[in-house]
């Protein structure tokens, strides 16, 4: 396998099958990945503190979770919800420099809504008392 980097950014991967080709193209997006704003990244808690998480979103990048941001409820410390290692769907709040704030109660709060609104959508269907049945 051989990876070239020209002076303009573009990469090229050579490689005798198609998984080596594969692992390079891994190994290069890993290194050149950012963070965006809005997007859901799977990430692993790599540091707890009295404050919150330390969440690698990929190698090299990580953001904080902030114990405001854990849970839809207060809670009182960061161990009761999480533990080194754990993989946790965080949303990037922000970016401000080489900081990146996290949420997981944003998520939290949008699978909420849109299961009730999925339940309101049902519930609205089949529950206005006419039916499609034809008469005998």
């Amino acid at each position: 396998m051989k990876i070239d980097v020209h002076e303009d950014g573009t990469v090229h991967i050579f490689a005798t099958s198609g998984s080596g080709g594969d692992a390079a193209l891994q190994m290069v997006r890993d290194v050149t990945a950012s963070a965006e704003i809005g997007k859901t990244y799977l990430g692993k808690v790599v540091r707890l503190a009295e404050f919150g998480a330390f969440v690698e979103l990929f190698p090299g990048t990580d953001g904080l979770l902030h114990i405001s941001e854990i849970s839809e409820q207060r809670i009182r410390d960061v161990r009761d919800e999480l533990k080194l290692g754990d993989q946790v769907l965080v949303k990037v709040l922000s970016i401000e420099g080489n900081k990146v704030r996290l949420s997981r109660k944003a998520l939290i709060k949008e699978a909420r809504e849109k299961a009730q609104k999925k339940k309101e959508t049902a519930a609205s269907a089949g529950g206005d008392g006419s039916s499609s049945a034809a008469a005998e």
